[in-house]
This record gives structure tokens, C-alpha cells and sequence, in this order.
């Protein structure tokens, strides 16, 4: 079953039991998202913001967000982002990620998702920048992802 991501958050973002229902519709259809319990609290062509917060189960040896959590929080907002830019035509897959640590992840992070709207006649790379921030504001992790971008084969009804 195919889910238009953006129709659903514009259905269900208005509120927060919405969002968090759409967290979990996420989660179900890409299950490895679900082991940090984001929140997506704004989703539009363009922009995702999502939200996580630190417990045990995401901390590594020193008491702070482990990295691949955040990659995880950076991943999702990412993918959210290009489904919702990018027409029902076109299909998206994760090509490349750097990722620069910046400073320790710790308690609520905030990842915003930004991606300028491509071309609609080939296959090219979509860059995804991304922004993770703590409750201080203060960026703990710049990611940039690239997307490989390409038009959908007829039949293809495959979404997130």
C-alpha cells in the first residue's frame, strides 16, 4: 500500500497526537526509524523538522545521544523531505552521507531538512542539507545527504 507522505501530514500534523500518529505510520513502513520515537513536527515541500529525545536506550559510553541515533534522526528528516518535494513521477534512494559532529548530542535534538526543489526530466543527484540542534540551539551535527533522484518506471507505485 502506498502512502502519499505529505497528504498524510497535512491530514494529520495539526495536532500532537496526529504528529505522533504519523510518526508511527513512518515507523511501520520503514521500521528501523522507530528506534529513536521521533516526532515530525513540520513537513512541506522544501523542509522536514523532526524531533527525538535522549533515554538509555540511544546513549553510547559517555552518556550522549550515540552518532548513528542522530544519523538515524538525519536519515528520516532527509527522506521525509525529498518525498514531500519531489513529484509522484519521480523516486528517491539514499546514494551518499557526510556527516560532521560538532559538538556532544545531548536531551532533545531537532533535525530540519532542507531541499531545494530539482529538475523533473532526469536522473541527477538531490542534495539534502541537514541541521541537528539541541535544546541549547546550538548545532550538534551538520549532515549533508545525497539522494539519487530518478523518474519512476511505470507501475511503480512504491512510496514511503
Amino acid at each position: 500500500m502506498a502512502v502519499d507522505a505529505l497528504a498524510a501530514f497535512e491530514r494529520l500534523g495539526r495536532s500532537r497526537i496526529g504528529r505522533w500518529l504519523y510518526a508511527q505510520m513512518v515507523c511501520w513502513r520503514a521500521p528501523y526509524f522507530g528506534s529513536i520515537r521521533p516526532t515530525v513536527l513540520d513537513l512541506r515541500p522544501g523542509l522536514c523538522i523532526a524531533r527525538m529525545t535522549q533515554r538509555r536506550a540511544l546513549q553510547n559510553h559517555i552518556g550522549t545521544v550515540h552518532a548513528i541515533a542522530v544519523c538515524n534522526l538525519a536519515e528520516l528528516t532527509a527522506g521525509l523531505v525529498t518525498e514531500a518535494t519531489l513529484p509522484k513521477s519521480m523516486r528517491w534512494l539514499p546514494k551518499r552521507m557526510q556527516v560532521d559532529y560538532l559538538r556532544k548530542a545531548r536531551g532533545t535534538l531537532t533535525a530540519t531538512a532542507k531541499l531545494a526543489a530539482p529538475r523533473l526530466d532526469e536522473a541527477q543527484d538531490g542534495v539534502v542539507e541537514v541541521t541537528v540542534r539541541d535544546q541549547a540551539d546550538e548545532v550538534v551535527v551538520s549532515a549533508t545527504i545525497t539522494m539519487w533522484l530518478t523518474p519512476r518506471p511505470l507501475g511503480d507505485t512504491a512510496h514511503l
